[in-house]
Protein backbone atom coordinates (compact mmCIF):
# COMPACT_ATOMS: atom_id res chain seq x y z
CA UNK A 1 0.00 0.00 0.00
CA UNK A 2 1.21 3.43 -0.71
CA UNK A 3 0.81 6.31 0.65
CA UNK A 4 -0.66 9.62 -0.92
CA UNK A 5 0.57 13.01 -0.27
CA UNK A 6 -2.52 15.08 1.00
CA UNK A 7 -3.68 17.73 -1.30
CA UNK A 8 -3.78 21.32 -0.82
CA UNK A 9 -6.18 23.38 -1.43
CA UNK A 10 -7.14 26.49 -0.03
CA UNK A 11 -9.05 30.10 -0.09
CA UNK A 12 -7.44 33.44 1.07
CA UNK A 13 -8.62 33.16 5.18
CA UNK A 14 -7.00 29.56 5.00
CA UNK A 15 -3.91 30.50 3.42
CA UNK A 16 -3.38 33.78 6.01
CA UNK A 17 -4.38 31.04 8.57
CA UNK A 18 -1.27 28.48 8.10
CA UNK A 19 0.63 31.39 7.39
CA UNK A 20 0.22 32.22 11.17
CA UNK A 21 0.79 28.47 12.10
CA UNK A 22 3.82 28.57 10.20
CA UNK A 23 5.24 31.28 11.94
CA UNK A 24 5.20 29.84 15.14
CA UNK A 25 2.54 31.77 16.34
CA UNK A 26 0.62 30.67 19.62
CA UNK A 27 -3.33 29.91 19.21
CA UNK A 28 -3.48 33.52 21.21
CA UNK A 29 -2.02 35.76 19.32
CA UNK A 30 -3.37 34.15 15.80
CA UNK A 31 -6.83 34.53 17.44
CA UNK A 32 -6.21 38.38 18.22
CA UNK A 33 -5.11 38.92 14.82
CA UNK A 34 -7.86 37.26 13.25
CA UNK A 35 -9.79 38.84 15.55
CA UNK A 36 -11.84 35.54 16.05
CA UNK A 37 -12.05 33.66 19.90
CA UNK A 38 -9.78 30.93 20.37
CA UNK A 39 -12.43 28.39 20.28
CA UNK A 40 -13.59 29.30 16.95
CA UNK A 41 -9.83 29.52 16.13
CA UNK A 42 -9.35 25.98 17.06
CA UNK A 43 -12.66 25.13 15.09
CA UNK A 44 -11.41 26.27 11.94
CA UNK A 45 -7.94 24.92 12.22
CA UNK A 46 -9.72 21.34 12.81
CA UNK A 47 -11.56 21.93 9.58
CA UNK A 48 -8.83 22.71 7.31
CA UNK A 49 -6.40 19.87 8.59
CA UNK A 50 -9.59 17.47 8.21
CA UNK A 51 -10.37 18.54 4.64
CA UNK A 52 -6.86 18.61 3.83
CA UNK A 53 -6.03 14.97 5.07
CA UNK A 54 -3.52 16.60 8.29
CA UNK A 55 -4.05 15.23 11.67
CA UNK A 56 -1.89 18.57 13.30
CA UNK A 57 -1.40 22.03 12.84
CA UNK A 58 1.90 21.53 12.88
CA UNK A 59 1.46 18.71 9.46
CA UNK A 60 -0.43 21.45 7.73
CA UNK A 61 1.87 23.68 7.45
CA UNK A 62 4.78 21.31 6.60
CA UNK A 63 2.42 20.66 3.86
CA UNK A 64 1.71 24.15 3.00
CA UNK A 65 5.21 24.54 2.77
CA UNK A 66 5.90 21.47 0.47
CA UNK A 67 3.28 22.75 -2.16
CA UNK A 68 5.20 26.13 -1.58
CA UNK A 69 2.43 28.49 -1.00
CA UNK A 70 3.64 29.78 2.44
Amino acid sequence: MTMTEPSLALDDQELALVRLIADGLVLEAIARQLAVSQRTLRRRIRAVCDRVGVDTPVQLAVLAARHGVI
